[in-house]
């Protein structure tokens, strides 16, 4: 599973844009997630945006007034003479190749394309990108409405909603309020195959109410069977538990947990992806022994620098041919 954040768009946002012509005059972003790609950019090369409508439309463009513009002449977007067309990533190439239509059916001037993510078999679709990323793949900003997702284990806690404080997590009529009333998070637009989370079987019933209250699709859901909240605390099983569902599930390719810590474990345990809603990151297998023997190369090299220091310390004070004369 291929997967790239918020933070890694912005950075090759930067270390892109030596790839995009210089009179650009104008960004035009192909909604929704290529205005993400498009705003970036945009504000990177202080370049006027817009959308791809409003720049049929040719609405005025709008502008901050705490700052100067490259361009701060052009006052509508069909004034340009040249304009870059963008969107997040490339794969059949339909929803790209509509936009230019649309664009130069209203436009004479020049359209340069860029997706910030393409392959090898559709990079030749554009004109500009950013990175090679084959499939399967995935966005920080797509992820909960992914397709993938009914393929997926997603933890309810901290995901599709907020974690309950201490105060409501007693185990019983605060935490049946906070059943009931919980502030909805981060709601898949698609089904989920499978929703698994530690919260007790007892409470099925008002998990149930509140998930179809909210909209929330799904295929099964894995509750833990124990008596108590004090005795789940006591085996701290939270981890492992997902990690059996998500190990028995075949076609399962990815978990979303909300806590890094219970991340790395479910990751560890199954050998399977494991996405962790609080750092943003995706975790996969193999990538926990290179970070174990990155912190062993790191402490090691740290000591063989202190033992260097240490040597020549040695040496300062106490020279060899006065160690030998005495």
């Amino acid at each position: 599973m291929n997967y790239r954040s918020l933070n890694d768009l912005s950075r090759l946002s930067t270390a892109g844009a030596c790839q995009i012509p210089n009179d650009i005059e104008l960004v035009v972003g192909i909604p929704r997630s290529g205005m993400l790609a498009a705003s970036i950019i945009a504000l990177k090369l202080n370049i006027p945006l817009t959308d791809v409508q409003s720049f049929l439309r040719n609405d005025e463009l709008k502008k901050g007034k705490t700052r100067t513009y490259k361009h701060a002449s052009l006052t509508r977007p069909r004034d340009a003479k040249k304009i870059l067309l963008v969107d997040d990533s490339i794969c059949s190439g339909n929803s790209l190749r509509d936009a230019v239509e649309e664009v130069k059916a209203a436009f004479s001037g020049e359209v340069v394309t860029l997706a910030a993510f393409a392959e090898k078999n559709n990079r030749h679709m554009v004109d500009v990108h950013f990175e090679l990323v084959e499939q399967p793949r995935m966005f920080e900003w797509n992820i909960m409405h992914h397709p993938y997702l009914a393929q997926a284990c997603l933890d309810i806690d901290g995901v599709l909603c907020v974690d309950p404080t201490n105060e409501e997590n007693d185990d019983g009529p605060n935490y049946l309020s906070f059943l009931g009333k919980t502030h909805p998070l981060f709601i898949p637009s698609v089904e989920v195959g499978h929703l698994v989370t530690s919260r007790l079987e007892k409470y099925r019933a008002q998990t149930e109410d509140w998930l179809e209250r909210h909209g929330v699709r799904y295929g099964k859901l894995h509750m833990l069977d124990l008596p108590t909240a004090e005795e789940r605390r006591r085996l701290n099983i939270h981890h492992k538990f997902k990690a059996e569902i998500y190990s028995k599930e075949p076609l399962a390719r990815l978990f979303i947990e909300s806590e890094k810590k219970q991340a790395i474990e479910i990751m560890s345990l199954t050998g399977k992806p494991v996405y962790c809603i609080e750092t943003n990151e995706m975790y996969r297998p193999g990538e926990l022994s290179l970070l174990k023997a990155n912190a062993v190369r790191t402490g090691a090299l740290v000591r063989t620098k202190g033992f260097t220091k240490l040597k020549a310390a040695v040496r300062k004070w106490f020279p060899a041919n006065s160690v030998r004369k005495a």
